[in-house]
């Protein structure tokens, strides 16, 4: 089968890419831009590992085809830091030890900021249900909601 050619905008920089038409976002991100940060967990859209954002939509790249990024901007965990400067939610993370094998790390970090950008003052609640997609077999996610809690209060008084 022939290959695609999609140019897209990634962690806000221009990319272009041949794909074949069947190939996910996941595998052209992974595979072809060498960005490894989403992780393939279950691939059927179920356990959030794979989560990035579309024109700012949070959306499962194993659900999505690479052709489909034509003309869109994607954020990836890669582009979530400022170059060395971590991210508040990176360090937060980093504070509470709300990490441990890794896997499901970069999809909640994404689901995280984009829930921040949209809910700065989010609830408790508000919190565990932006972030119910994203399995986490390691934890019982109370460290990782007490770091997003504190990262959108430590972001409110920053601005």
């Amino acid at each position: 089968m022939s290959k695609t050619h999609v140019t897209a905008k990634v962690n806000g920089d221009e990319v272009e890419f041949l794909c074949d038409p069947r190939e996910t976002l996941l595998d052209v991100l992974r595979d072809r831009l060498g960005l490894t940060g989403a992780k393939e967990g279950c691939g059927t859209g179920d356990c959030g590992a794979c989560s990035v954002t579309v024109d700012g939509r949070l959306v499962c790249s194993c659900l999505m085809l690479g052709v489909e990024a034509e003309g869109k901007e994607i954020g990836t965990v890669e582009g979530i830091a400022q170059g060395e400067t971590l991210h508040p939610l990176q360090k937060k993370f980093i504070e509470y030890a709300a990490l441990q094998c890794g896997i499901c790390t970069p999809g909640i970090l994404i689901a995280a900021k984009s829930l921040l950008e949209k809910n700065p003052d989010p609830t408790e609640t508000e919190v565990r249900y932006w972030l119910a997609g994203n399995l986490c077999r390691c934890t019982g996610y109370d460290k990782i909601i007490r770091a997003v809690m504190d990262t959108a209060a430590e972001m409110r008084e920053a601005s």
